[in-house]
């Protein structure tokens, strides 16, 4: 048990670096498609008619290995798309908050409006960095203004549980659950079971390939390789919050941050 899950999570800490995925997945395919060439030297040739029945199988594997990289790669980007969302709906979540606390007494508007400030800009590093110890403080850093901002509006409505006061409440705990949305976002990554079906299926359709080929050309094998890499290292890269190139930028969230700066 212990080793399977030692497994999983060196195969997940593998997936956070899209560029390792690129060039592990390109090894591995070519040498099973030289490996497939090799073993078509050393067994009987196919004959015309094996041949037939070989290009069925053949063709069935790589169209399953395609439909698997698309499928596979639809919900990489539908998750790229809901972290995208998410961002969003944090900086309308934080804009509208921003305003209603003004409906606090003065005192009580102010501390929280310089608190939603100062988490305003901890959402932002949140999508920013990329360093993990850095990441852990903003974590800490979130959690301990999200305390701070619940004990200002949770004071108010306590001293005045008013309906505007309600309001605010109701706006602050739009704000802390935009958070966790978030979160969960980041979290939810494509499984790695399927990532195992994907290379196990990739691996034998490129030992089919340089078992079925009529003579061994080294360049022609790497064509499928590389296609298939870079179709992983692109889902890797989209379904990675954190690493490779493709990040969901803040904008609507620095937006905000520059507009309540003007303020």
């Amino acid at each position: 048990m212990r080793d399977g899950l030692t497994a999983l999570t060196l195969m997940s800490r593998i997936l956070d670096f899209p560029v390792f995925v690129l060039l592990l997945s390109f090894v591995v395919l070519w040498f099973s498609s030289l490996l497939g060439s090799i073993a078509r030297r050393h067994l009987a040739p196919l004959t015309e008619e094996v041949r037939e029945d070989f290009g069925v199988v053949q063709a069935a594997i790589l169209t399953l290995l395609g439909l698997l990289i698309g499928f596979t790669f639809s919900m990489a980007l539908n998750r790229y798309d809901q972290r995208k969302n998410y961002e969003e709906a944090e900086a309308n979540a934080i804009g509208t908050e921003y305003v209603r606390v003004e409906l606090l007494p003065p005192s009580d508007a102010a501390r929280a409006q310089e608190l939603l400030k100062r988490y305003l800009d901890q959402r932002v590093l949140f999508y920013t960095s990329r360093d993990a110890q850095q990441r852990r403080q903003i974590d800490s850093e979130t959690a301990a203004l999200q305390n701070d901002l619940w004990s200002v509006v949770r004071a108010a409505a306590t001293a005045q549980p008013t309906p505007p006061v309600t309001l605010v409440v109701m706006g602050m705990n739009d704000v802390l659950n935009s958070q966790g949305y978030t979160q969960a976002a980041w979290l939810y990554r494509i499984p790695v079971e399927a990532w195992n079906l994907m290379a196990f299926i990739a691996i034998g359709c490129n030992l089919l390939i340089g078992f079925g080929a009529r003579q061994t050309y080294k360049l022609l094998l790497l064509v499928v390789p590389l296609a298939v890499s870079v179709s992983f290292f692109l889902i890797a890269d989209i379904d990675s919050p954190n690493a490779g190139l493709i990040h969901v930028q803040p904008q609507n969230l620095v937006s905000l941050a520059h507009s309540l700066a003007l303020q």
